[in-house]
């Protein structure tokens, strides 16, 4: 395994929770990484990306002003924080990397990924 995500769980609508990708040196090799998710019985959605640098990220328009990702480097592993939760946020959450240092959107660009955690949001 080259990518595991951790921090998944059951949270009220509203409230806030953190997810970790923590990934082998391999799979961190220079390059962007990037949050996706699947909820029940729909297709896998881009949810946010970020650069090697940190400098770069990309949000998708649902999750823009509530999600922040982030990534730390030495320690190998991204982050994503996610605050004022909604029910429509309930999904299994995939994180992946790519060599390239675009931050995309594309599920295509993204080489390596882990094998996703559960976040359910409550109403």
């Amino acid at each position: 395994v080259q990518l595991q995500a951790s921090g998944g769980g059951l949270v009220q609508a509203g409230g806030s929770l953190g997810l970790s990708c923590i990934a082998s040196e391999r799979a961190y090799a220079v390059g962007a990484m990037a949050w996706f998710r699947q909820a029940a019985g729909k297709e896998r959605e881009f949810v946010a990306a970020i650069n090697w640098s940190g400098d770069r990220t990309v949000y998708s328009d649902s999750v823009k002003g509530r999600f922040t990702i982030s990534r730390l480097n030495a320690k190998n592993t991204m982050y994503l924080q996610m605050n004022s939760l909604k029910s429509e946020d309930s999904a299994i959450y995939y994180c992946a990397s790519t060599q390239a240092n675009f931050p995309s959107s594309s599920e295509a660009r993204y080489r390596y990924w882990g094998q996703g955690t559960l976040v359910t949001v409550s109403s």
